[in-house]
């Protein structure tokens, strides 16, 4: 059976981290297989709105999207995914953001274009895909 902590806690509120309970549960005759991280870890992801959607210029499988980070201004951001319209809400990674495997989002640029972030999608944020 699989239950997340954050269950566990509301049944009995145990005032012990996760690694703790996975050495005490045995002790009371209860079995534990293993202990998994929902999510990797990951920093610097916000929800962004797609507000434009452009082909690239120089690329036939690229998209330049404008996207409201809330920053205040709009993102431009190039991709590679084509389900984005206009509309969406998506995960976004601003430069400075952390994705699994230590992996840093820097501008750059997309066979010429500027690019300031990423959309992301589910498994580049190491949580299971949904589909």
């Amino acid at each position: 059976m699989h239950f997340p902590y954050s269950w566990l806690r509301t049944q009995a509120n145990p005032d012990l981290y996760a690694d703790k309970l996975e050495h005490l549960l045995p002790m009371a005759g209860l079995e534990v297989e293993e202990i998994d991280t929902a999510a990797h870890a990951f920093s610097g992801v916000v929800v962004a709105e797609v507000k434009s959607v452009e082909k690239h210029p120089d690329a036939d499988r690229l998209t330049v999207n404008q996207v409201d980070a809330g920053t205040g201004e709009l993102v431009q951001i190039v991709c590679g995914a084509p389900n984005v319209k206009p509309g969406i809400k998506v995960p976004c990674s601003l430069p400075g953001a952390f994705l699994p495997g230590n992996f840093k989002i820097k501008p750059t640029k997309m066979h010429g274009v500027p690019s300031n972030g990423m959309l992301c999608l589910t498994n580049e944020l190491g949580l299971p895909d949904d589909g």
